[in-house]
């Protein structure tokens, strides 16, 4: 058999010389082999269909997906929270607001869905809004610096890769403490690393601040999603994006704005509280702040939709959110519960969705 080089395929393809190998790391060539650290292809290889392009052809729901995968990501009910917010589209709401966007799902539907002439994303980690800012505002370098570190750790074995894991994570965590805007950047990179290759896609850190989650177990992680980033990108031009309390919102926030708040969930017992998106906690009392905080833009007139954890999957006794929005409309609807350790404890949960209208 007749092997040609990566770089020759890349030629003879019409495609980079990285994308040649990452389609052999994911073992879409046949009979390509690796020797040393270049692969070498069969002469009479045929390129492999894109499956970006056919995966990005079969997502109806949206042609913007969230650049993160997110604990708690709203995905799942996003037909619920969909029903909702069209209902109470019209011409008198020109505005959105969503004071904890976190990984972004219902923000990419809804602006793919509805033009607002204005658009506020806030949230209090101060890491996931610099990414946020950096898809905006530099995405082309972003994109850069994702495909260089797709296209070094594909090819890795299990241990090489735990080694370029954990170098990344030190990195992040020093820049995270010690770094400046010079580093904003390179941060978001090592961010979307992180979150692409760590296990379950969780974003946890402990008490001083520092990213504490190991490596997951991933044969080809998507690193570098060009078409999405460049997306998100396009969908977040004219978005105003903060770093702070969901009270900052408060300014932007009238009659005409539809506001979703989808904070920190209340913990169903004491072990499902293990993620900490921030070095400080959303405790009861921060949920009692964030109700007056709804009752406040209500008498503003502004719509607004709230999903939280249901208490009673677990107590059917507790009525802490019965009793904290007993003046809205609260319904129950089905979820999965999907970040757990113990695969048993996965399954259909029900989360309650909060509306004043």
């Amino acid at each position: 058999m007749n092997y040609i080089s990566a770089r020759e395929a890349a030629q003879k393809w019409k495609i980079t010389q990285r994308r040649v190998s990452i389609l052999c790391s994911e073992g879409r060539i046949k009979d390509a082999v690796m020797v040393g650290n270049m692969w070498i292809i069969p002469s009479d290889a045929k390129k492999p269909e894109d499956a970006r392009s056919t995966r990005k052809k079969s997502d109806t729901q949206s042609t913007i997906r969230p650049f993160l995968k997110w604990a708690g990501g709203k995905g799942q009910l996003l037909p619920e929270i969909r029903k909702r917010y069209i209902s109470v589209l019209n011409s008198d709401i020109t505005k959105y607001a969503e004071p904890f966007v976190g990984g972004g799902a219902v923000l990419f539907d809804i602006v793919s869905k509805h033009n607002f002439k204005e658009v506020y994303i806030s949230d209090i980690n101060p890491e996931l809004i610099n990414a946020y800012k950096v898809i905006r505002d530099n995405v082309d370098e972003l994109i850069a610096e994702l495909l260089s570190m797709q296209e070094s750790f594909i090819p890795l074995d299990k241990e090489e890769r735990k080694v370029f894991y954990y170098q990344a994570r030190d990195e992040y965590n020093n820049i995270k403490i010690n770094g400046n805007a010079s580093h904003n950047q390179r941060k978001a990179a090592l961010m979307i690393f992180l979150n692409r290759t760590c296990f379950n896609g969780l974003y946890r850190v402990n008490s001083k601040g520092l990213f504490n989650v190991p490596m997951g177990d991933y044969k080809n992680p998507i690193i570098c999603d060009k078409e999405n980033l460049l997306a998100v990108s396009k969908a977040l031009k004219n978005i105003e994006i903060v770093c702070g309390q969901f009270t900052e919102s408060e300014s932007f926030i009238d009659k005409h704005t539809l506001v979703y708040f989808d904070p920190p969930y209340r913990p169903l017992n004491e072990t499902s509280n293990f993620t900490s998106y921030t070095e400080t906690a959303f405790d009861d009392e921060q949920q009692k702040r964030l109700a007056a905080y709804i009752d406040h833009l209500s008498t503003k007139g502004a719509k607004i939709i709230a999903s939280n954890s249901d208490p009673k999957n677990n107590d059917p006794n507790d009525d802490f959110f019965d009793i904290l929005y007993s003046k809205y409309k609260i319904e129950r609807v089905e979820a999965s519960r999907m970040i757990n350790s113990n695969a048993e404890s996965r399954g259909k949960i029900s989360e309650i969705l909060i509306t004043n209208f």
